[in-house]
C-alpha cells in the first residue's frame, strides 16, 4: 500500500511577516489586560511578572512587554525594578475630569445634530429601533445595556460629522469603562437609561434645538451625574480598606 505523503513543512516566518504578528498579539494581550482591569479581574494592587503574564496567556514575552508598556504610557500600570510590574490605584480626579470632557463633547455634538438636517438617517433609524422601543421590548442584562449604551453615545458624536471629536470622545470613553461597568450593575440604571436616551433622540429627531436645557439635563444624567456617584461609592469602598472593587459595589448595589 502507498504510503501517505507528508504535508510539506510550514515555512519559518520571515523577519517582514514576524513583525505584523507580534504586533497583532501585542494588541491581543493590551485587550485582554484593559478589559480585565475593566472587570475588576486585575485590580489596584496586583502585581504580576512578564513571565508569568505571557505563561498565561499563552505568548512570548516580547508581545507581553509591548502590551505593558503600553498600558504604562495610559496610565493603568506601573513597574518597579524588584516587584514587576502592578495596577495603578485609580485617579478618581482625573475620572471625573474625563467626565466633565465627556459631557461638554456630546452636548456639542446633540447641539450640532439638532441645528442641521444633514443627519446620517442609517444612524438614527438604528438607535430608533435600539431605544425607543415599548417597555416590554427593552433588554434587561445590564451589561448588555452597558455596552448598547457606549454605542449610542458614540454613534450619536460620529453622527456630528467631526472626526477628531469622534476620536477624542471614544478615547475618553475607553478611559471612563471602569466606572460605567459598575454603574450599570445599579438595578435601576437600565429603565433609566432608556428614559434619558429616548429623551435626548427624539430631540435630535424633532431637530429641537429650543429644549435644550432638558436635553441638556438628560445628557449629564447619561454621561456624568450617576458615574460620578459610582465613582464616589466606589472611592469610599477602598477607602474603607477593601481590596477588590467588584466585591465593594456589590455590597452596596441598589443603594441611593
Amino acid at each position: 500500500m502507498r504510503a501517505v505523503p507528508k504535508p510539506p513543512a510550514a515555512a519559518a516566518p520571515t523577519v517582514a511577516s514576524a513583525a505584523p504578528l507580534r504586533a497583532n498579539l501585542a494588541e491581543q494581550v493590551y485587550a485582554q489586560l484593559k478589559a480585565e482591569m475593566d472587570d475588576f479581574q486585575l485590580v489596584p494592587g496586583d502585581r504580576f511578572s512578564e513571565a508569568e503574564l505571557g505563561q498565561r496567556l499563552g505568548v512570548s514575552r516580547t508581545p507581553v512587554r509591548e502590551a505593558l508598556f503600553r498600558l504604562r504610557n495610559e496610565g493603568y500600570l506601573d513597574v518597579e525594578l524588584k516587584s514587576g510590574w502592578y495596577v495603578k490605584p485609580i485617579d478618581f480626579g482625573k475620572l471625573e475630569q474625563l467626565y466633565d470632557l465627556r459631557v461638554l463633547l456630546e452636548l456639542a455634538s446633540v447641539q450640532r445634530l439638532c441645528a442641521h438636517t444633514g443627519t446620517p438617517a442609517e444612524a438614527l433609524d438604528t438607535l430608533k429601533a435600539l431605544w425607543l422601543v415599548p417597555a416590554a421590548e427593552r433588554l434587561a442584562d445590564p451589561r448588555e445595556v452597558g455596552l448598547l449604551d457606549e454605542q449610542f453615545h458614540a454613534t450619536l458624536v460620529r453622527a456630528a460629522g467631526n472626526a477628531e471629536i469622534a476620536r477624542v470622545h471614544w478615547d475618553v470613553t475607553e478611559r471612563i469603562r471602569i466606572i460605567r461597568h459598575l454603574d450599570f450593575t445599579r438595578a435601576d440604571r437600565v429603565e433609566a437609561t432608556y428614559n434619558e436616551h429616548a429623551k435626548i433622540l427624539r430631540a435630535v429627531i424633532q431637530r429641537r434645538a429650543a429644549p435644550m436645557p432638558r436635553v441638556s439635563e438628560a445628557m449629564s444624567d447619561s454621561v456624568c451625574r450617576v458615574p460620578k456617584l459610582t465613582s464616589l461609592r466606589m472611592r469610599a469602598s477602598m477607602r474603607a480598606g477593601l481590596t477588590s472593587a467588584s466585591m465593594a459595589w456589590s455590597s452596596s448595589a441598589g443603594v441611593g
